[in-house]
């Protein structure tokens, strides 16, 4: 896996993802997903954990607050942010969006 990507490669990155944003640190990126009820955002969440974990093998902070979830991604190994970060952020995005 490569390491730590560029200031460019980090922006290039969020370009490509709709509402993910990087925190003040710079070392993380963020999205809220609001759903309709609290039972979807708990369904999301499940299909979201199974892909961290079955096939990602990289895991988000997630947060649920009734109808919001947030998911925050880092790769602590790297001391920041990865092409790996980005590549799960899509694959969240794409259960959402299914």
């Amino acid at each position: 896996m490569k390491g730590k990507l560029t200031e460019e490669e980090i922006v290039s990155g969020l370009e490509k993802l709709q509402g993910w944003s990087r925190e003040a640190d710079g070392k993380w990126i963020v999205k809220k997903y609001r759903f309709s009820d609290y039972l979807a955002g708990i369904a999301f969440v499940e299909r979201a954990a199974r892909i961290a974990e079955l096939e990602l093998n990289h895991h988000p902070m997630i947060s649920i607050d009734y109808k919001l979830v947030t998911l925050r991604l880092t790769s602590w190994h790297a001391g920041g942010l990865t092409a790996l970060d980005f590549e799960a952020a899509a694959r969240f995005d794409e259960v959402w969006n299914g």
